[in-house]
């Protein structure tokens, strides 16, 4: 409690500290606040370059971000959940500290300098670093790692956007996939924590100031839920072109990866000079859409041009989250969609800003299959009760269309590209954690370098595995098998063991059993020496025998 407590903390400091870099750099690079709202205004900071600055801001971002990610930490690229998700499902909850840092400098910096992406990937993978480093300081096994990673990710979200429930959800229904009770209570007690020190320094304000809404008339349901089934479809959509045009980058750069954001940049300061609404996150733009301030035509455009601008921000080496864009998405076509639907029974349609509400949620839903979390984080965002039923009833039948169109979300397709599919076993789940040092056996006497090779046959004989190792002067050179001594001696007068050593893939006491398996395999039944962090000495051996006894062990008693 005390440690999801701390972690709480620390996520809600690092939410605040990655807000006011957002803050810094946009200013410094645009000269606004927000400038998706300023239209073509020049950078004051730069007033002979106009409104073309735009083109330049981008590049003088990824020319600061593109070195620090690629020389850094490389998993800080890209939308941030899906390498936490790999992180609690297959690596122990395991995020290198460092991530915490560099994500928050490349996402605020990329942001500022006009990516059209969210905050929220980010503050998740900070919040989830946070919580890792935590339990790597305090030696907590892996469970408890989990746990913790989950923990940061809660309090990060409840910060940035003041809602501790979609936190606690998001946390459980991405990360941690799962609602067990002890890991709920822990998570929200950070995300609890988190939310305080949000409040306390950022205000108790819905993140979104919109209108009230409520629904006037029980036919404007079969029109929510059709535009339930349209976002799901768009939500999708978002998902696979948002990954066409990372391939697209792929195959069109061939320079150093440390310089593509920057090159990269120039094609996003062109459609931010055409469409300065795509500059950065894009609040302003959104509820500008959902009070019905833009033309259905217009609403439509800044949909498409938003799949295109955050598809080119990510594919370029970007580093910003998916699900601002997708709420974005939602609300342009929310907007659009009542707007029409106003036009063509407006006795009945209701008000057009309720549709662009509930498209926010369906969106997200459709692109994340993630329906509690988006339900609970449209309330929360909006602090709007009065059309929950028919948010839910949108979101759950996005959530549908996005099943049926796609096997994948837009985390869990970032991941399979990779060659990870989180909804398989894991192969290595039973020996997650296990290191070497608790399955490896005593080591074998060892041989010296120049032992005559007929003395070491005998002793071979007698070795379990038929392998020894080899030292000279008491450090470690090698090993010698029964084989190869045997292939020596029919071929050389006299040799000695020096002319039958070969030095196989060596293990220490700390290496995971799972990273060892690979030459355990390749050792063909001889077994591994196990050696001090020096590489000096041998403290050990590991057998593959002994790695099939711990995954009985931990496997529980077999079936009678």
């Amino acid at each position: 409690m005390l440690l999801a407590v701390g972690v709480g903390a620390a996520a809600g400091l690092g939410a605040i500290a990655f807000r006011w870099l957002i803050g810094a750099f946009t200013r410094l690079l645009s000269g606004f606040p927000d400038y998706a709202a300023a239209g073509h205004a020049a950078n004051p900071h730069v007033p002979w370059l106009g409104r073309y600055f735009v083109l330049l801001a981008p590049v003088v971002a990824g020319l600061v971000y593109g070195p620090l990610v690629h020389r850094f930490a490389r998993e800080a690229r890209g939308h941030g959940v899906p390498e936490v998700m790999y992180a609690v499902a297959r690596r122990g909850g395991r995020i290198a500290p460092q991530v915490a840092v560099v994500k928050a400098l490349a996402s605020a910096l990329c942001i500022g300098g006009g990516g059209s992406v969210g905050r929220e990937g980010p503050i998740v993978q900070i919040g989830s670093a946070l919580g890792s480093t935590a339990g790597r300081l305090t030696r907590a096994d892996e469970a408890r790692t989990k746990v913790l990673v989950a923990c940061g990710a809660a309090g990060g979200i409840a910060a940035t956007f003041n809602a501790p429930l979609a936190g606690v959800f998001f946390a459980m229904e991405l990360i941690l996939r799962d609602f067990a009770a002890e890991s709920f209570g822990l998570v929200v007690l950070s995300s609890v924590t988190a939310s305080v020190i949000g409040r306390a320094a950022l205000g108790d304000t819905p993140f979104l100031r919109l209108p009230a809404f409520h629904v006037e008339h029980l036919t404007q349901y079969l029109l929510f839920a059709l535009l339930g089934l349209v976002a799901g479809a768009v939500g999708v959509s978002f998902s696979r072109i948002l990954y066409l045009v990372e391939d697209a980058c792929d195959f069109l750069w061939r320079g150093p990866e440390w310089l593509r954001p920057a090159v990269g940049g120039l094609a996003l300061g062109g459609l931010l000079l055409l469409l300065p609404q795509m500059y950065g996150v894009g609040y302003p733009v959104l509820e500008n859409a959902v009070n019905g301030r833009y033309a259905v035509g217009f609403l439509v455009l800044l949909l498409a041009a938003k799949i295109a601008a955050t598809s080119l921000t990510i594919g370029i080496g970007g580093s910003g989250g998916v699900f601002a864009p997708s709420l974005f998405m939602g609300a342009m076509l929310g907007a659009a969609f009542g707007q029409s639907a106003h036009a063509l029974a407006p006795g009945s349609a209701g008000q057009v800003g309720a549709y662009g509400l509930i498209g926010m949620g369906a969106v997200f839903a459709g692109a994340a299959r993630a329906p509690i979390t988006a339900v609970i984080i449209l309330f929360e965002l909006t602090g709007e009760y009065s059309i929950i039923l028919p948010l839910m009833t949108a979101i759950v039948l996005a959530t549908l269309v996005g099943r049926l169109l796609s096997h994948d979300t837009i985390y869990t397709l970032k991941l399979r590209r990779r060659g990870v599919d989180l909804g398989a076993p894991d192969p290595h789940g039973l020996l997650r954690g296990v290191r070497v040092e608790a399955v490896m056996e005593p080591a074998p006497e060892p041989l010296d370098l120049h032992t005559a090779l007929t003395d070491a046959a005998d002793a071979l004989a007698d070795a379990p595995r038929g392998t020894l190792p080899v030292v000279d002067g008491g450090g470690y050179l090698g090993v010698v098998a029964a084989g190869t001594v045997a292939e020596v001696l029919a071929a050389e007068d006299a040799p000695t063991v020096a002319q039958a050593v070969r030095r196989p893939a060596a293990v220490t006491p700390a290496t995971p059993v799972a990273e060892a398996l690979g030459s355990l395999v390749d050792a063909g039944g001889e077994g591994l020496p196990v050696l001090d962090q020096d590489g000096e000495k041998v403290v050990g051996w590991i057998t593959d025998q002994a790695v099939l006894a711990a995954l009985h062990h931990r496997s529980g008693p077999s079936p009678r």
